[in-house]
């Protein structure tokens, strides 16, 4: 029986290979996190919009800017109180960049907004500091 193992250039050889390739990829699959996170966003707005909805639907009214999105959340004690609320939501989700999400009621792009400040958690910006709100949907 002739056992026989990898030389050292065979695995030099792997080495650099895989090397290469992770030159290759690495930044692709990284450059994509503000892609993936955007995404989610717009996922969680397009959820909260829905949330939104059914409240109007049992409630007649969408919730006041002051009641906000925890209305969806936990039954609001400040006038208008809803007559038909259910809880909506389990808990409100925070946006990818741990921020919460805002809402507008009247809003400025429709009856309500409801939007994420991006990366940069401020008000416009460009790239992943770009705003996403329920307007994009």
């Amino acid at each position: 029986m002739n056992r026989r193992g990898f030389t050292l250039v065979e695995i030099m050889v792997v080495v650099v290979i895989l090397g290469i390739l992770a030159v290759l990829i690495v930044p692709r699959v990284l450059g994509r996190t503000d892609e993936a996170r955007a995404a989610a966003a717009k996922h969680d707005v397009a959820t909260l919009m829905q949330s939104l909805k059914l409240y109007k639907l049992d409630n007649g009214r969408y919730p006041s800017n002051e009641q906000g999105l925890q209305a969806l959340v936990a039954k609001p004690q400040s006038s208008p109180v809803p007559p038909n609320w259910k809880p909506y939501l389990d808990k409100l989700p925070k946006d990818p960049w741990g921020n919460a999400y805002q809402y507008l009621n009247p809003g400025v792009h429709g009856e309500i907004d409801v939007f994420s400040f991006g990366a940069d958690g401020q008000a416009g910006g460009t790239g992943a500091d770009l705003d996403i709100g329920s307007w994009q949907l």
